[in-house]
């Protein structure tokens, strides 16, 4: 048994784990905010276009893209997904085929990143308290953008890409190994879910 919980663990730190992981999960944001994209330019056509995801009151692709959070910048939040996703599935693949970037590079993709997952998050907290309504695919890139973030922190802290001194790096490298970073991002979505329901109850069903 013992041997079977380390040959997982040994998998579980493995490159082709993380990035694989990092693979299918860019993979789904770039899905997402492509059809988020087709959406937006129907929405610019017709503001009161009906979407295949317009489901209630509260789950509505139209209500969430035809408010300002939905174009930030000026343009709709999706085309930034067209833009970063590639990159990341280019990282994945690559790392998938031995390719070692620098580690100035993987720190920079890491700040970038961070800037990215602090930015879906933002979306997530102005659909529930400020647009008062979800998109099913802005969720589905939450939760991707939440899965390449971890694998992306996963890798860079195993391999000391952030440049932390030696003790804090030892000190992540030992919460890697206890599977505490699976253990924060299980209660992190589950918190997610939970403030869902919190907020909307079966409403979001009715």
């Amino acid at each position: 048994m013992s041997d079977l919980v380390d040959r997982v663990h040994t998998f579980r730190q493995s490159n082709v784990w993380i990035y694989s992981t990092m693979l299918v999960s860019a993979c789904l944001s770039l899905l997402a905010s492509f059809v988020l994209s087709v959406d937006a330019i129907a929405l610019a056509k017709d503001p009161h276009a009906n979407l295949s995801c317009n489901i209630n009151s509260r789950i509505s692709c139209g209500t969430v893209g035809v408010s300002w959070q939905a174009h930030l910048f000026g343009f709709p939040n999706a085309f930034l997904g067209l833009l970063a996703e590639p990159v990341v599935i280019t990282i994945a693949v690559a790392c998938l085929a031995k390719v070692r970037f620098p580690r100035g590079f993987m720190l920079a993709a890491q700040i970038v990143y961070t800037l990215g997952v602090i930015f879906a998050y933002w979306l997530f907290f102005q659909a529930l308290f400020g647009i008062g309504a979800l998109c099913p695919w802005c969720l589905l890139v939450t939760l991707s953008t939440t899965l390449v973030f971890a694998s992306l922190t996963h890798i860079n802290l195993r391999d000391n890409n952030l440049f932390l001194p030696p003790r804090a790096h030892e000190a992540g490298k030992a919460a890697l190994r206890m599977g505490i970073d699976i253990m924060i991002v299980t209660l992190w979505l589950g918190a997610a879910i939970a403030l869902v329901f919190w907020k909307y109850g079966a409403t979001v069903f009715g």
